[in-house]
């Protein structure tokens, strides 16, 4: 709590300090210089790759969500986490880190229409501003400043195994010194998928195999709002608010058998329905302060994020061997609240240098309940014993400092650190088990680029990091799945401290090579335990040496007057964990190499008729600790879309895995045996969009001085 009170009043004593000297400069008429320009589709940069999509073909018809899923260096897992290069990223909307991780993630990005969308940067080298545990994704929406309303609606259906259709409206209106922005969507879906599983005990040779199919509906209404009011050329005050709602059905129906040296021994039947009301809301204040004259720059921003998950899973089984029904029912209400207070600082050190400093307090509470039912003689039983009352409570404090300098005028150097401590108290009521426990640490950053000529550029970055297990992650109620097996929470996890060092060559601004090594010492990763005769799912511990050696290539061309884009990305990966397997006695390759890439090729006005083409294929396989892919993932699409200029239409036609069906085949190596998993889900078909647009659609140039201002959000 001391620390606390410290970082709150270093917060305000910055606020304060900032304002009592924001009059002390005398204004100047300095004329804007207006930077226009058509930028390439891939921007590949010291830190970061800029996906550059405004205006794109790539746009139509598709959701943000679709964008971020063919964008380089992003590959997304079979549990809708998003990766780059291989490794989990922070994923920030205009520089303001989501609240959204996951399927709530996608959930939320799917709502928002990629026609909102001005640029993805993957910053795969972010500074100490940012408040990650690794990579950082920033997810940047156009700006529209046009006076009066404008804006557009869109209507898509997606036809896969079932059918599914979503809707938005987008609206805007600009009026002098005020800026409003509205995103309404509503989402009904429909998705089905089959799992398959192997698992193979090493102890007594016995091999349990099941297999399941699931449909899953959700219902979805959205909306998003952004008010903001400049006060005057210096000072702008601003509402972000956010709020989603879902409501979900899924059923399951599983078969699985158990053998020993190839005798049957047991079989069961399950079959699982769950409903659940969803809720997401998230409030963010803001003050942008910005002298153009001095280039200072101050943010400030404090929020409040809130979701509710109201849960129903009734689950029914039969056991062949003893012909005997058994069942649970588990209810739960969950209740998540997020409270910070962030504040952000910039400004010039002499004719090339550039300071920023700041901070962030951040309060959580997330609570869990649940009650359990047994189905004895046909009737449902409360049990007492079994229910739980689960709480998580954290405060997290951050400082940092970035100092960034250019010498002999090709020299350009970044250096930051930045300091973050941790309180956590873990409670449950089973048990009465209580843990709690702080810890602090620093996490240094450097960055330098130096200009060989006017062609060719060479840059090295270094990051420290570190990974802290999400809440749910240490939840030790026992949930059953519908494929026999269940899972829990560890409260013993510990966070993962990793090093990642890089290397990028740029040539003629259009050809990059890049070099990477990451090494990690001590990790958590799913694993399986035995206890009866229950199959259990955890997060686990693991200590041990993981280095991985990667390569990188990447370019984009334009051909044609610029009417095909193409770009390419093409990566190697080399990976050694034969310490991690020896010191965790697992008996997978120590070994491991990885080829991955995607290309994305567009096509303007085809025949001069206002047709666009899309063309997308990405290879990925994910390789993590303990966790092996058996094979490749590709996926790809092919749209075609007609614009009618009078009627302010598009039209888009878009074919999605055509020809190979999505597969996720990847196998677990644990210390009591290795688990086979195949996911195959229906991310295939054909989708049909209508898109209608109105008003004034034109972005407003960006300035020199806007991007200045634009860039000191609350990262």
């Amino acid at each position: 709590m001391k620390f606390t009170l410290i970082t709150v009043g270093l917060l305000s004593s910055l606020f304060f300090t900032a304002q009592s000297k924001q009059d002390s400069t005398q204004l100047k008429d300095i004329e804007e210089v207006q930077l226009i320009g058509r930028k390439p589709t891939v921007e590949s940069k010291v830190d970061r790759t800029v996906f550059n999509v405004a205006n794109s073909s790539i746009l139509s018809g598709n959701s943000t969500w679709d964008v971020l899923r063919m964008t380089p260096l992003v590959s997304i897992d079979s549990d809708d986490v998003v990766k780059s290069e291989g490794q989990s990223v922070t994923v920030y909307i205009n520089d303001r880190k989501s609240i959204f991780t996951g399927k709530d993630l996608k959930e939320y990005l799917n709502t928002i229409p990629a026609d909102n969308l001005m640029k993805i940067e993957v910053i795969t080298s972010p500074s100490s501003k940012y408040e990650t545990t690794g990579q950082v994704i920033n997810i940047v929406l156009k700006k529209l400043e046009n006076e009066g309303i404008k804006g557009s609606a869109s209507f898509t259906n997606d036809q896969a195994t079932k059918n599914s259709q979503r809707s938005n409206l987008n609206i805007n209106y600009h009026k002098k010194n005020f800026t409003q922005n509205l995103t309404a969507g509503y989402s009904d879906n429909t998705n089905f998928y089959k799992t398959d599983a192997e698992y193979l005990f090493y102890d007594s040779n016995k091999v349990e195999l099941s297999n399941s199919e699931t449909v899953s509906l959700s219902r979805s209404p959205s909306v998003s709002s952004t008010s903001e009011i400049e006060i005057n050329e210096k000072n702008n005050v601003g509402l972000i608010f956010d709020y989603r709602t879902s409501k979900r059905f899924t059923d399951s129906n599983s078969y699985g058998s158990s053998s020993l040296n190839g005798q049957l021994q047991n079989s069961f039947t399950k079959t699982q329905h769950s409903v659940g009301d969803y809720e997401n809301l998230g409030a963010n204040l803001f003050y942008k302060f910005y002298d153009k004259v001095k280039n200072k720059i101050l943010d400030v921003n404090v929020g409040i994020n809130y979701s509710g998950a109201d849960d129903y899973s009734e689950q029914l089984s039969n056991r062949y061997e003893i012909n005997a029904a058994e069942g649970n029912r588990i209810l739960s209400d969950k209740k998540n609240r997020d409270y910070y207070f962030k504040v952000d600082y910039s400004q010039p050190v002499g004719e090339k240098s550039q300071l920023e400093f700041g901070g962030k307090t951040n309060f959580k509470n997330n609570v869990i309940p649940y009650e359990y039912f047994n189905l004895v003689d046909d009737q449902w039983t409360y049990d007492q014993s079994r229910n739980n009352d689960f709480q998580y409570t954290d405060n997290l404090n951050s400082l940092y400092i970035n100092f960034s300098s250019t010498y002999f005028k090709k020299l350009e150097t970044r250096i930051g650190l930045r300091f973050e401590h941790i309180s956590y108290k873990i409670r449950q009521d089973v048990g009465n088990v209580e843990r709690t426990r702080s810890a602090s640490t620093f996490l240094p950053d450097l960055l330098l680029k130096y200009a060989i000529s006017d062609n060719y550029s060479l840059s090295a970055t270094y990051n420290h990091s570190i990974w802290r297990p999400y809440f749910s992650e240490f939840n030790p109620f026992l949930l059953p799945g519908d494929d026999g097996v269940f899972y829990r929470g560890n409260l013993d996890l510990q966070a993962n401290p990793s090093d990642r060092f890089g290397l990028k060559l740029g040539i003629k601004k259009k050809y990059f090579l890049s070099a990477n090594y990451f090494v990690s010492n001590h990790d958590y990763w799913t694993s399986y335990v035995v206890e009866g005769d229950k199959t259990i799912r955890m997060p686990t511990n693991f200590d041990g040496r993981i280095e991985r050696i990667s390569g990188n290539f990447s370019t984009n061309q334009s051909f044609l007057n610029n009417k095909l884009s193409v770009n390419l990305n093409v990566g190697v990966e080399y990976s050694d964990s034969s310490d991690f397997n020896a010191k965790n006695g697992l008996k997978n390759d120590s070994y491991i190499t990885n080829i991955s890439g995607s290309t994305n090729l567009s096509y303007t006005n085809l025949f001069g008729k206002n047709i666009n083409l899309n063309a997308w294929v990405g290879v990925y396989s994910q390789n993590n600790g303990n966790f092996v892919s058996n094979g490749q993932n590709v996926f790809h699409n092919l749209s075609a879309t007609k614009i009618f200029p009078a009627l302010k239409m598009e039209a888009t036609v878009r074919l999605n895995n055509f020809i190979v069906k999505p597969n996720f085949d990847n196998t677990t190596y644990t210390p009591i045996g290795q688990f086979r998993n195949n996911f195959a889900s229906d991310w295939y078909g054909v989708s049909f969009s209508l898109v209608k647009r109105f008003g004034n659609q034109k972005v407003k140039e960006n300035t020199k001085t806007n991007v200045e201002k634009d860039s000191g959000g609350a990262k």
